[in-house]
């Protein structure tokens, strides 16, 4: 008989993380320092800005760094060498154990797949009394101005609508993934205030006139709208939110050469340093 250890999954962001963790431990990046933009570090890592968003949020829960919306983020602590990798996002038992690996991107892309079709079931199949509870629910939603827990009803209540119980199971079990992410609770922290809840008023009014008006292609379209904006309002720079401080600290320099465009990962025909190496051990998310 042999025995092999089982192998644990890691989320892409969860890597990147630790890779920058690794750099502030050793020193790298100086208490007080901003790290280079979120461009450049995707670049160098060859990994998509959103994974990078959602590192540097993972590394602000464990305390590393600090985000500054309109400046840039920003190291709070060197932790020493012989300092435990990196926390897990959730130590809930239940629903947060399974929901602690997962990107808010990630969630927001299962999002995408699936509630543009129950708007578009819920213009065509929804009954008028369930058609109502939208149309109820959206005004609840508008007379309020915000409330996490009246997006999520009205969201529920197209859900509910669509006529397919499988949909509106995955619909809320997609929420309440949501809702377990401290990652994806941090995210809404720094970029949802009123104006965006403004936003998502005029997409709700045009996703709910759809379903009201039985308008299945127009309530698809409208649903993938709204969440396409929400994944681009949660993916704004940190550092270009709000006019840039006068004299900010200078990012840390990760990059050798910064006059010209280069591959990542060289700069004047060197090799990167070892951190910075491409995350290529995880697929991508979508």
């Amino acid at each position: 008989m042999f025995h092999l250890e089982a192998v644990s999954a890691q989320r892409l962001y969860r890597l990147i993380a630790e890779r920058i963790a690794q750099k502030i431990r050793a020193g790298g990046f100086p208490v007080g320092s901003r790290l280079p933009a979120e461009r450049e570090l995707a670049e160098l890592l060859q990994v998509s800005r959103s994974s990078v968003r959602e590192a540097l949020i993972a590394l602000e829960l464990s305390g590393y760094v600090e985000v500054r919306v309109g400046s840039g983020v920003y190291v709070t602590t060197a932790r020493g060498p012989g300092t435990p990798a990196l926390a897990a996002s959730g130590n809930a038992p239940g629903i947060a154990d399974s929901a602690s690996g997962i990107g808010p991107f990630e969630l927001l892309q299962a999002r995408l797949l699936i509630e543009p079709e129950c708007a578009a079931y819920a213009a065509c199949k929804g009954t008028q009394g369930q058609r109502a509870k939208v149309r109820q629910a959206q005004r609840a939603l508008s007379d309020a101005g915000a409330g996490k827990h009246l997006d999520r009803a009205f969201h529920a209540a197209i859900a509910a609508a669509c006529g397919n119980a499988a949909l509106e199971a995955v619909v809320l079990h997609l929420w309440n993934l949501a809702e377990a992410s401290p990652v994806y609770e941090r995210l809404g922290k720094h970029f949802v205030d009123r104006k965006v809840w403004g936003l998502a008023a005029i997409e709700h009014d045009r996703i709910a006139d759809a379903i009201l008006e039985r308008d299945p292609i127009r309530a698809r379209h409208a649903m993938s709208a709204h969440l396409i904006a929400v994944m681009a309002r949660l993916r704004e720079d940190f550092a270009d939110s709000v006019p840039q401080a006068k004299h900010p600290p200078p990012a840390c320099d990760a990059f050798p050469s910064r006059g010209r465009r280069q591959r990542p990962g060289t700069a004047d025909g060197a090799a990167s340093p070892a951190w910075a190496a491409p995350v290529s051990s995880v697929v991508e998310p979508i």
